[in-house]
């Protein structure tokens, strides 16, 4: 199905087809802009409401700067979508996170456009002083540096560092903050609220405007009068105000709040900030999902929707006749509820991912007990370190990827003082259509090389379920981690009774001759099918669930090597230092003799694109484990045999 752009956009695959257009016809290029997002994502699916509410924003910074010599850095990059389209990849965009199609964040191989390289938050304005640095040290005095940030992406630590060097650095840069009170789920803390008294506080802003715009018509001189109006508005914002003080402390002038989808308004006020040399920082105020009905209303749930009708505004659902497994992380938050309802010790800890850990359910029903504390791993980690250093049984959930933002308090702040703190790390393994950026590949290498810590991985629901009664016995006083990957699971029937399993114990499911399968997590199913399409060639492997990477269980290990001299090791983590490293570590320091293949993700990049496809194309989906057993094997085959 061909999606056509409209008249306007259709002729613009540059920002210097932009610039060609009148300002009076920007409006109808937002209009265009907007419309072909909705008619391409509803088809194709992909990210939603944040680039919907930034069309205008597009418009103005593309129009008004010399891209790419002026160098514009999108944080996150899910709001980049009209970003993409106004840069020469419009007629590619409906491949948006398809496998081998266009990333859907920021990519530096694939345009001079993307700046930076951005799926995590709260990096642009860090990444953009650097180059602004770069750029005065090289004497490009001219060349203009701007980073859009979200106020929800603002809450991070790592933007307020950034804040207060740009503050003191020669920098030309330009810190735009795209205010919607959203990030995936709705903002929360203090900054929050600070942000709504500037845009609420109806005298400062009235007071700002009528002053700037009278002095604007005095017989002064345009730049003599707005100066004054600028030193008039400084002094006005201690008076009746507080709007600016956190970002001018921090020596940004600060501008706003102005509307974001005033096109007219965005493009004066950007032209004029061009010329002010400097660190400064304009405050916009947008709507998330704006210009869908239905996104605007409901933000969270048309972040990415999925594919649905425009019209309608229903979204697709797979159809099934049976019951289906639930997603793992599901599990988790039902499953949290009851051991919480069991052990008025347990506490729940999300950086800013309520709905997609699924702890927005523990938040609902326990809103004293489970806490999303924003963007902001590290505190997250350290905050649960210090609800554990009282007693509670806190389960800090985080995505892998995430996680890796909060090594530092990992080590220091939770394992070296042996705090119980179970990590619940979502998303790992590959992750599918959000790429490289998102993909859990690292977390068993860095965890289990760190002292103190308990690292696990569930083969299904029932021992996900297991493991999280396991983590929060008062037995278990190590630091625990429990990684599950993101979407279904394998049981319909999951809710079965808590049972507590032997730390560091993994579990034979099945007997076997010549060569044994070791697998970690999740993809000991795809072991198990692997296993299940070559028993008809007389391929009889063995299977163990190991569970645990650290402590390992040695017991078991010595029982696989003193009978197989045939190992495959499968893992959704990096083959470089995860589980079967720790394989061939046990069988080095032992003396075993034996050929093992490490089957994981492979030390490369893996973009996007399916979870099927992308398994598929580095080697780890059933076919392939069962092309290693039939290689493993080949001299052993006895077609058409049979094992019970």
């Amino acid at each position: 199905m061909e999606i056509k752009a409209g008249k306007l956009l259709s002729n613009i695959n540059n920002p210097d087809d932009l610039k060609k257009l009148s300002k009076d016809q920007l409006h109808l290029v937002c209009d265009e802009l907007r419309q072909y997002i909705i008619d391409v994502v509803s088809v194709h699916g992909g990210h939603f409401a944040a680039s919907l509410g930034v069309v205008e924003l597009s418009v103005a910074l593309h129009y008004i700067f010399n891209t790419p010599y002026d160098q514009l850095v999108w944080d996150v990059g899910h709001q980049a979508y009209g970003h993409k389209i106004l840069t020469g990849r419009r007629d590619q965009f409906p491949t948006n996170r398809k496998y081998k199609g266009l990333s859907g964040f920021p990519n530096r191989t694939e345009s001079e456009y993307d700046t930076f390289g951005v799926g995590h938050s709260s990096t642009s304005i860090s990444a953009a002083l650097g180059m602004a640095m770069a750029s005065y040290y090289k004497g490009e005095k001219d060349r203009q540096h701007i980073a859009v940030i979200g106020d929800g992406a603002m809450t991070a630590g790592l933007a307020f560092e950034a804040m207060n060097h740009a503050g003191i650095a020669n920098s030309n840069i330009i810190i735009i903050l795209n205010d919607n009170c959203m990030s995936i789920d709705p903002n929360v803390g203090a900054l929050k609220e600070y942000l709504t008294d500037i845009t609420t506080s109806h005298t400062y802003n009235k007071v700002k405007d009528d002053v700037w715009n009278l002095l604007g018509k005095l017989p002064m001189g345009k730049t003599f009068s707005r100066s004054m109006a600028q030193k008039l508005t400084d002094g006005l914002k201690g008076m009746v105000s507080s709007s600016a003080n956190l970002f001018e402390a921090l020596n940004l002038r600060y501008f706003g709040p102005i509307d974001g989808h005033n096109i007219t308004k965005l493009v004066d006020t950007l032209n004029d900030l061009k010329n002010i040399p400097g660190p400064k920082l304009l405050h916009i105020k947008t709507v998330k999902g704006k210009g869908y009905e239905l996104a605007e209303k409901d933000q969270t749930k048309w972040h990415a929707p999925g594919l649905f009708d425009k019209v309608t505004g229903e979204i697709q659902k797979k159809k099934f006749d049976i019951p289906q497994p639930p997603k793992y992380q599901d599990v988790f938050g039902y499953t949290i509820i009851e051991l919480a309802e069991m052990n008025d010790k347990i506490m729940g800890i999300t950086p800013a991912m309520p709905s997609g850990s699924s702890l927005k359910y523990m938040m609902e029903k326990m809103p004293g007990r489970a806490f999303d504390v924003g963007i902001c791993e590290q505190h997250a980690v350290t905050l649960s370190a210090g609800l554990a250093t009282q007693g509670m049984r806190v389960f800090c959930n985080i995505y892998s990827s995430f996680m890796q933002r909060a090594y530092d308090m990992v080590v220091h702040d939770v394992a070296i003082q042996k705090l119980p703190v179970v990590f619940c790390l979502d998303r790992a393994g590959l992750v599918g259509e959000d790429g490289a950026t998102h993909h859990g590949c690292y977390d068993i290498a860095y965890m289990r090389c760190i002292p103190n810590m308990i690292v696990s991985a569930p083969m299904n629901e029932k021992e996900l379920r297991n493991l999280m009664y396991t983590s929060q016995l008062e037995s278990t006083v190590n630091p625990f981690v429990i990684r599950y990957p993101r979407g279904e699971g394998v049981m319909p029937e999951w809710k079965t009774p808590f049972e507590e399993i032997q730390i560091g114990k993994g579990r034979k499911l099945k007997d076997g001759q010549d060569v044994a399968i070791l697998s970690f997590g999740h993809p000991g199913n795809f072991a198990a099918a692997a296993i299940r399409d070559v028993k008809a060639e007389g391929i009889n492997p063995a299977h163990y669930d190991m569970r645990f990477v650290k402590p390992i269980d040695e017991a078991l290990l010595h029982e696989v090597f003193s009978k197989y001299n045939k190992i495959i090791t499968i893992e959704d983590g990096t083959v470089v230092g995860g589980f079967g490293t720790a394989i061939l570590e046990f069988m080095n320091a032992h003396g075993y003799k034996a050929t093992v293949k490490i089957m994981g993700i492979p030390d490369r990049l893996v973009e996007h694109g399916s979870a099927r496809q992308l398994y598929e194309e580095i080697g780890l989906d059933a076919s392939a484990i069962a092309n290693v057993l039939r290689e493993m094997m080949k001299d052993k085959v006895t077609v058409g045999a049979t094992f019970q």
